[in-house]
């Protein structure tokens, strides 16, 4: 069972989705991946939350709407102990 609400966005226009604390207009068709993708080349060594969940890497080409994505926060890992 997922922990995400998962629908068909149906057309929706853009859809206003908090990144990392700042308001953005997001097209129902953006993935995860390339919010993360904007951050870097590469997608390795990054988390996603969407709406507090932790979005494993296998589901970072689902889409803003299908998730229903209203806050997401990527992070960077960091090493150290």
């Amino acid at each position: 069972m997922s922990q995400f609400t998962e629908h068909n966005p149906g057309g929706e226009g853009p859809r206003t989705v908090t990144v990392n604390g700042r308001t953005r207009e997001l097209g129902p068709e953006t993935t995860v991946r390339q919010l993360v993708r904007e951050r870097s080349e590469t997608d390795r060594g990054f988390a996603v939350a969407v709406n507090g969940l932790v979005v494993p890497a296998a589901r970072w080409d689902e889409t803003v709407g299908q998730l229903d994505a209203a806050q997401i926060d990527i992070f960077t890992a960091v090493q150290g102990g």
